[in-house]
């Protein structure tokens, strides 16, 4: 596993592992912290093919902000052919997800090494 690099922003940090870029959210997912990680999301989500997995795991606090991050990463990770994979493990994220039906569309796995270990692409079924 490579060091923890620096954060992007206070919310964001972006590393490689495993052949894929892990987008680490931190604190608090609110529009504030979207709007921040919205110009680093498109860059890593805008190549061919991505291998995307984004870990919740930091997250204190998640709102509509912070799933409508979520949906915009699949729909650009999908419609260019890769694969977008979720680490989440807060009982109150984990149920926003599945309220929303989002945990369906990106199974939320409890760690990375889980996550990666998935083989199903995901499809773009919405």
């Amino acid at each position: 596993m490579q060091p923890e690099r620096a954060p992007i922003t206070p919310h964001l940090r972006i590393r490689r592992y495993r052949g894929h870029t892990v987008l680490e959210f931190r604190g608090e997912i609110d529009i504030a912290a979207a709007i921040e990680i919205i110009p680093d999301l498109d860059a890593v989500t805008g190549r061919p093919a991505p291998q995307i997995v984004i870990d919740l795991r930091r997250v204190e606090f998640f709102d509509c902000s912070g799933l409508r991050l979520l949906y915009r990463a699949r729909h650009r990770v999908t419609t260019r052919g890769g694969r977008l994979l979720l680490v989440c493990t807060h009982p109150l994220t984990l149920r926003i997800l599945r309220v929303t039906g989002l945990a369906q569309l990106v199974p939320p796995a409890a760690s990375l090494d889980e996550a990666i270990g998935q083989t199903e692409p995901a499809s773009d079924a919405s």
